[in-house]
């Protein structure tokens, strides 16, 4: 017989774990916001020389259902993902993806370029582009060398 190492916690963990798997269906939906809750899609955020690009997860959501919106200096997305089948919930086993309305809202920095924001959806991804206006943008100034520069004296030898 081996030594097993004592985890007061095991039993709890195997209770909820299998709690979770056993509750009905209805549960289930009211957790993933089929009620008229909100949930929010997951965004990814990167900054370039050029803007802000939002990557939003959004699989199976229709264009046609997601709204995007500048108010101020804040840009808003709204929008739902609809279950297939709907009429036919009581066949589903489980539901585990999150369906219904979303929203997000974003502050955006003063250095954003509001008239040329633009947006792109593929492969479940929507992709927002947010230029940054071109006096912010970085610039290289070259240094010009000049050998009469007036003041400096030069030997020659």
């Amino acid at each position: 017989m081996g030594i097993a190492r004592y985890d007061p916690f095991l039993q709890l963990r195997h209770q909820l774990f299998h709690q979770h798997l056993a509750q009905p269906l209805d549960a289930a939906e009211e957790i993933r916001g089929e009620t008229g809750n909100t949930w929010s899609p997951l965004v990814d955020i990167f900054e370039d020389k050029e803007g802000i690009t939002l990557k939003v997860e959004l699989p199976e959501v229709d264009a046609n259902d997601v709204d995007i919106q500048l108010e101020g200096n804040a840009l808003l997305l709204r929008g739902e993902r609809k279950l297939e089948n709907a009429d036919k919930r009581q066949d589903y086993h489980r539901i585990e993806r999150y369906y219904g309305s979303f929203s997000r809202s974003f502050t955006l920095p003063s250095t954003v370029d509001l008239g040329n924001i633009s947006a792109q959806g593929r492969d479940g991804v929507l992709r927002i582009f947010l230029p940054k206006k071109s006096e912010t943008m970085p610039r290289q100034i070259k240094v010009r060398v000049d050998s009469t520069v007036p003041g400096v004296v030069t030997q020659k030898q």
